[in-house]
């Protein structure tokens, strides 16, 4: 028995001699080294890191468990198994009690669903939680990770300006980690966040439709990617934007040619929303090129993806206008049925994400005009009687819309002859004085001075002269002034300076600058034809009004009308002067 022992004691010493390194071969960094090099969605990598998870297990070693779910979901080849997967880390993150990694867990979990399932609400749910849980997070990457997808959702919702602030600050943080001495798999992760980043920008200027903008941007895409073999997806997006892109130039040759390159890549990854975006091109490429046959194909290739996945963009809801009247012109009630119906189905899918959109969903379909039209075609189907009463039904719509414009035309005109009416009354009094239609009077009359039995003698003279500089000087234009600010400006105090305002102006302070701004735009918008051609965030800056939205809504209240329809109506005016 000894002897037993003894030689077992001596072949284990012998053996850890001659592999001194056994026990690292069964190091996680070891375990995950035999299949990482494995490509997304490659089950291959499943023997090995089947190892690396049963190991962690084992070991609850919760960072090291998350991890393996996490390449559970990279290397699955079914959105199922990868929701599965996301579901575990979400578990196991959970139980490991850091923020980081609970954070990570559910913006993976987001990524599935918007990636592979393309829905955008749980998306959403999950983005917001692992934002969440990264509020603190020193981990930078993580933290513009989630800004990324976020920005991704306001793009989808139509968000432009607020996503493509998130890209901006996306693309500066990846830019400057690529400069850094990294591992070349950090390195990889930040060229690859930077090109998407750069990728989702260029979506947002192609439905803001700045077409100068998305040639720049995706010129620089692809000359940075070259023909590197490592982001051939991200090249096919930014060759799928210079095909949209094309199209929009009427170059429709090239544009099939750069979005036929850009296909092959997103259909190996799956990326059905992308493709069908592709299709979409293509087809109008085709129908600018007068080739019907190949336009209504493709545009069929959408509908194909729609009934597999549920899914479609908004913008390509004209795919099944687009159907639908190729069918109505050939006489086939029964395809033009079939897609109707499909287009109520993307109506009713894409209003569940996007019930304020509802108005613009509707603009060339009204739902309920929609209905009536299914119902008739499935009722008389070959009938004359329907063909009249629905070019009847067609007519009857175009004359509502017709009249709902021109009396809308109708009412803006009356708006803006009534303003220039008052700015032509006011053409010789300088602007500082049209604020409440009241110039600052020369002489306090005693009574207002009895008024206000608290104000020093002599402070109410003293205040005025100084807002008539303040108005003549236009002052009031500066960013961030308050009640307060120009009270110590003047050197008086807000109490004074409001009681003066309310008095001799009529109004409260707010309102008093206001239309100080207000009607100094408006007086250089109808006298200074280089104001016409200005953006509206331009004349929110050079008056000092914080935002676009808060300018366009003050100047109605002032005005009675919208910036952009005084500035149309003023320049249609000054064409038909010109023209005399």
């Amino acid at each position: 028995m000894i002897v037993k022992k003894t030689v077992y004691l001596l072949v284990l010493l012998i053996f850890n001699i001659a592999h001194p390194h056994s026990k690292d071969e069964n190091s996680y960094e070891k375990l995950r080294g035999r299949y990482e090099n494995y490509k997304e969605n490659d089950e291959r990598a499943f023997p090995y890191l089947n190892q690396y998870i049963h190991k962690a297990k084992d070991e609850s070693n919760y960072p090291m468990l998350v991890q393996g779910y996490k390449d559970g979901v990279f290397y699955s080849s079914s959105k199922e198994n990868k929701l599965k997967y996301a579901d575990s880390t979400k578990w196991v993150a959970h139980l490991s009690e850091d923020k980081d990694l609970i954070s990570t867990a559910y913006l993976g979990k987001g990524i599935v669903y918007y990636f592979n399932y393309k829905k955008y609400k749980p998306a959403l749910d999950e983005y917001l939680k692992a934002y969440e849980y990264a509020e603190k997070t020193k981990n930078e990457y993580l933290k513009y990770k989630i800004i990324y997808h976020l920005g991704v959702v306001k793009s989808y919702l139509g968000y432009y300006d607020d996503a493509l602030a998130h890209f901006e600050e996306c693309i500066t943080y990846f830019q400057s980690k690529i400069k850094q001495n990294l591992h070349p798999n950090e390195v990889f992760n930040n060229k690859r966040g930077y090109f998407n980043s750069l990728h989702q920008m260029i979506v947002c200027y192609i439905n803001m439709k700045d077409y100068q903008k998305v040639d720049s941007l995706t010129l620089v895409g692809l000359d940075q990617i070259g023909t590197a073999d490592d982001f051939l997806q991200e090249k096919s997006y930014f060759l799928k934007c210079r095909g949209v892109s094309y199209f929009h130039q009427k170059k429709y040759k090239e544009a099939i040619e750069s979005l036929n390159a850009s296909l092959p890549k997103i259909i190996r990854n799956d990326d059905f929303a992308w493709a069908s975006v592709d299709y979409f091109y293509i087809g109008k490429s085709y129908l600018g090129l007068l080739n019907e046959k190949m336009g209504i194909s493709n545009f069929k290739k959408v509908d194909s993806i729609f009934q597999k996945h549920e899914f479609i963009l908004p913008e390509l809801r004209e795919n099944y206008e687009l159907l639908i009247n190729y069918y109505k012109k050939e006489n086939d009630p029964k395809q033009e049925l079939f897609y109707t119906k499909q287009l109520l189905k993307a109506d009713s899918l894409i209003s569940k994400d996007f019930s304020y959109l509802s108005s613009k969903i509707h603009k060339e379909y009204d739902t309920k005009t929609l209905l009536n039209e299914k119902e008739k075609l499935e009722k008389e189907k070959s009938s004359g009687i329907f063909i009249i009463k629905s070019l009847v039904a067609v007519m009857i719509v175009l004359l509502v819309l017709l009249s709902i414009r021109l009396t809308r035309e109708r009412n803006i005109q009356k708006k803006y002859n009534l303003l220039e009416e008052k700015i032509r009354m006011q053409q010789d009094n300088p602007i500082e004085e049209i604020a409440n239609d009241t110039a600052i009077p020369d002489e306090v009359p005693e009574l207002s001075r009895e008024k206000k039995p608290g104000m020093p003698e002599g402070v109410v003279d003293d205040i005025l002269k100084k807002l008539k500089i303040f108005e003549e000087k236009k002052l009031f234009n500066q960013k961030g002034l308050t009640l307060n600010k120009l009270a110590s400006k003047l050197g008086t105090n807000a109490h004074y300076l409001s009681q003066v305002i309310n008095e001799y102006k009529g109004t409260n302070f707010n309102k008093y600058l206001g239309e100080l701004r207000i009607n100094y735009i408006t007086q250089q918008l109808y006298s200074n034809k280089v104001y016409l051609s200005y953006t509206i965030e331009s004349y929110a800056e050079e008056c000092g009004i914080a935002s676009r939205q808060n300018f366009s809504d003050l100047f109605y209240e002032i005005n009675g009308i919208r910036p952009k329809d005084f500035i149309r109506k003023r320049k249609n005016e000054l064409e038909k002067l010109e023209s005399v």
